[in-house]
């Protein structure tokens, strides 16, 4: 029996998102814009993660596990304060935080989450 998987922002080597039997996977999503700090980028990351939950029938009330890569870690302070004032008061999910070498050097953080979509 095949099952459908639905794919958002189909590029030759990856897809933005895949939806199947109603959880949404995200790529690494890392900021549009370099030229920030780690607190610029991180609210940067967010809003994509955010728009591409909502494309996808979701939201960031319904992460299920998220999982963040940071080029230095003694950043992480800052950016969870914007992580913080980000997430759904209750709903933080399960988390993992690492430090990791990133493909272009001017991100300091890509996001990778999976959540479950809304109720049809």
């Amino acid at each position: 029996m095949s099952q459908h998987i639905t794919r958002i922002g189909v590029a030759a080597r990856y897809s933005e998102a895949a939806v199947f039997n109603g959880v949404v996977y995200l790529a690494g999503m890392v900021p549009e814009r370099g030229d920030t700090d780690i607190r610029g980028q991180t609210e940067d990351v967010l809003e994509q993660v955010q728009q591409r939950l909502l494309e996808a029938g979701s939201d960031k009330s319904r992460i299920l596990r998220a999982q963040i890569f940071l080029t230095d870690i003694a950043e992480i302070g800052a950016m969870n304060e914007v992580w913080d004032a980000w997430v759904v008061p209750g709903t933080a999910p399960p988390r993992a935080t690492m430090q990791a070498a990133l493909a272009n050097p001017v991100y300091r953080i890509e996001i990778v989450v999976t959540a479950a979509q809304k109720a049809l």
